[in-house]
């Protein structure tokens, strides 16, 4: 038996990381095994990671040197940042390029960075019918990822732009779940009116990645845009309501209401789900669910995952 390749994920204790290296190392058969790249190698989710086969690796995204030891004999990469954790496309953008010069120090044979589009090319920042955010976003969490896709695109490095989508995670833990409104009725609250919103189950996207790596090539130098379905927030009302048994409703409001939540990140947002709205036909056209099916045959639409979730689905 030939020896497996390594995948060295960043963000493995995270959703999407998390979702990958639990795709390769549930499947008893493949050709490839799991370097699990975390700050904190004794975090619960690292050690659930060992029990499953992986291997642990500390390492920093803002650490360059550790990087390269981390990516050392290493097939391919899974790489991603998380915004939430400090609001800063500045220091996304350190953290992509660090990657980038790493997989190219080791010349690595595949990576694949998750991203987002930069919604300045369909936003200008002098456009002020969206508030331009930190100086110079229009959607931070977006756009720092955005610009930062050229690190990998010119590394030299065979790489793959995955475009992901709203993660239907966020309900559990995001705090989008139905809120009880004061005339004791749940709804869920978007300004996206009827247009169409493309979400996906975190760990559906490092299903899909692992197909994308078991694909031997096909999608090097590519950029696949996934989701797991496109729908309504009306129809999303109408699947939580058969699903929670509970009646919930979608309240529509205007993005700068959403803005002004007052949460932290309520603007980035806001601005985020005008966006969606505003772009609905470009955002939900290039996200293709039949490729995202090809690569990975188990991708579950809105109802299929909110069924298998309902328990941790709460009700505010």
């Amino acid at each position: 038996m030939s020896e497996k390749k390594i995948i060295a994920v960043t963000g493995a204790t995270g959703a999407q990381g998390g979702g990958l290296a639990r795709a390769i190392l549930n499947d008893k058969n493949s050709s490839f095994a799991v370097r699990a790249i975390t700050r904190n190698t004794n975090s619960d989710k690292a050690k659930e990671l060992v029990k499953l086969g992986a291997e642990i690796v500390e390492a920093n995204l803002d650490n360059l040197d550790s990087l390269k030891k981390a990516f050392e004999g290493v097939y391919g990469a899974y790489c991603v940042t998380n915004f939430w954790e400090h609001y800063s496309p500045e220091k996304e953008g350190t953290q992509a390029q660090n990657m980038a010069l790493a997989a190219k120090h080791k010349n690595l044979k595949h990576i694949i960075w998750s991203t987002l589009e930069d919604t300045r090319k369909w936003i200008p920042l002098e456009d002020n019918h969206m508030p331009t955010l930190m100086e110079k976003y229009k959607v931070p969490h977006f756009d720092g990822k955005g610009q930062a896709d050229h690190y990998f695109t010119e590394s030299g490095v065979p790489a793959t732009i995955l475009l992901t989508s709203l993660y239907w995670d966020n309900f559990i833990y995001f705090g989008m779940g139905p809120k009880k409104g004061e005339d004791g009725k749940y709804y869920i609250t978007f300004p996206m009116g009827d247009k169409k919103l493309s979400g996906i189950a975190a760990e559906d996207i490092g299903k899909c990645a692992y197909g994308i790596f078991k694909k031997n090539g096909e999608y090097k130098g590519k950029t696949v845009a996934i989701a797991g379905e496109h729908i309504t927030c009306s129809r999303m009302a109408e699947i939580l309501s058969k699903v929670l048994g509970v009646e919930i409703m979608y309240n529509d409001i205007p993005a700068e209401v959403y803005r002004n939540f007052g949460f932290p990140g309520a603007q980035d947002l806001g601005n985020m789900f005008q966006f969606y709205n505003e772009f609905a036909d470009y955002f939900t056209g290039i996200r293709d669910i039949d490729i995202a099916k090809k690569l990975n045959p188990e991708l579950q639409n809105f109802e299929t995952w909110a069924t298998k979730n309902k328990d941790r689905i709460p009700l505010g």
